[in-house]
């Protein structure tokens, strides 16, 4: 099984593609041939209402439910990042910022102009000048802007009863959800219970925002990228707590299949560590799609020989959309048509491997933001009698033979087509 997801890849229609999705308006073969071959559908990744973010959403169609199995984005963050973690300590994932002086904040990711050696820098410089009352804390940086905190209290457990400091998000229902609309401006982290554990945590976390303004500010980074235009990393967003380990049944014995992944982002690598599967050391993209999507789809291929199962996230369509630019993501979908899918497609045994291809969630143009929009799902290969639906996009699914499905049903469907090969 070769289940690949392109992340945020889900869209509404937007008037500069006149009215069409990303995914309607991009030109992408072979993954249209693919839709040809199999059967399609539309996928509520967690459910109707719900705008999940990467973590729940990557849960849900692994087949875990995250309403019972999630434990916190932080968590998975660190994990995947290869920092130690253990029940009690707090693990937050985190975004360098840019503020005003007043705590306004003017981006959430700095333009997405940071590199991550500039962010090396910054997070080396955050480790060695920031100290914690009563607490240690480890911050890394992990790939351009994003970043993962873990702090250990030294007298007792912390508890992820928080709210976040990123007013992008907030949590329901034990979930990190993406606010459609949000106040520009860093909030206080402030506990949602009673007890000490989450108000240490709450004063914590505060502490380390406060403090990582004051060596940020000041830091010979931010000073050079002022100097050159760009927007300084002047603080940092902090969401999506956790305070203990995922404790997930193996997907080798969930579904008897023994799986790998290749995912460049720590929440997937966390994910995948979690639910036992082998992380395929892959490198982040380097600027050439056409070298970053072929080395994809080959590492993919060879993994097929190797495991019963290989899973594949592909970021690319979800910054477009969180930057409000529909050209941008469709020309993302067509790279990844044109390297990843025309090298799958080519060398693929559809008799033999039955190929998932799906979203963890929409990321909508028109609104910057993840939204609960149901995305298109195609299987093809295997058992799969094909439906009349000759394109992959939201409109072409909804008429599939698959009909609307959960998130956590899409392992189950697919583990039958491949069973009845």
């Amino acid at each position: 099984m070769l289940y690949v997801v392109l992340d945020g890849a889900g869209d509404r229609p937007h008037p500069q593609l006149g009215g069409k999705t990303p995914l309607q308006y991009a030109h992408k073969p072979n993954m249209d041939r693919l839709a040809k071959k199999g059967v399609t559908g539309l996928v509520y990744v967690v459910g109707e209402g719900i705008a999940p973010e990467s973590d729940a959403a990557v849960l849900s169609i692994l087949g875990y439910d995250p309403f019972a199995h999630h434990t916190g984005r932080g968590v998975l963050e660190a994990m995947g990042a290869g920092i130690d973690f253990e029940d009690g300590w707090l693990a937050l994932r985190c975004n360098f910022a840019t503020v005003d002086r007043d705590l306004t904040i003017v981006d959430r990711r700095c333009g997405r102009t940071l590199t991550t050696s500039e962010a090396a820098e910054l997070a080396k410089a955050i480790n060695e000048e920031v100290r914690l009352e009563g607490a240690t804390f480890t911050f890394k940086n992990t790939i351009g802007h994003r970043g993962v905190l873990v702090i250990k209290r030294l007298d007792g457990p912390l508890s992820s009863n928080i709210t976040n400091t990123d007013p992008a998000y907030e949590k329901v229902g034990g979930l990190g959800v993406a606010r459609a609309k949000s106040e520009a401006k860093v909030s206080m982290c402030r506990p949602l219970d009673d007890s000490p554990e989450a108000a240490m945590a709450a004063k914590l976390v505060n502490e380390f925002t406060t403090k990582a303004i004051e060596v940020l500010e000041r830091h010979p980074i931010n000073s050079e990228r002022r100097r050159r235009g760009l927007l300084p990393a002047n603080a940092i967003l902090c969401r999506d707590a956790g305070h203990e380990r995922p404790r997930l049944k193996p997907l080798s014995e969930l579904y008897g299949l023994r799986m790998a992944c290749l995912a460049e982002m720590p929440v997937e690598r966390g994910i995948a560590i979690a639910a036992g599967m082998e992380v395929i050391p892959i490198p982040p993209m380097l600027g050439s799609v056409e070298v970053d999507y072929r080395l994809r789809a080959e590492s993919s291929l060879e993994a097929l020989y190797k495991y019963d199962g290989v899973y594949v996230h592909l970021k690319g369509p979800d910054e477009p959309g969180h930057d409000g630019d529909p050209l941008r993501k469709a020309k993302s979908i067509e790279d990844i048509d044109k390297h990843f899918f025309e090298v799958v497609v080519e060398d693929l045994d559809l008799d033999n491997v039955v190929i998932i291809v799906t979203s963890d969630h929409a990321t909508p143009c028109t609104l910057k933001v993840h939204s609960d929009d149901p995305v298109p799902i195609l299987i093809a290969g295997g058992g799969v009698e094909p439906d009349d639906v000759d394109r992959f996009d939201e409109e072409s699914c909804k008429r599939g033979a698959l009909g609307v499905v959960k998130g956590t049903e899409i392992m189950s469907i697919a583990i039958g087509y491949l069973k009845s090969a």
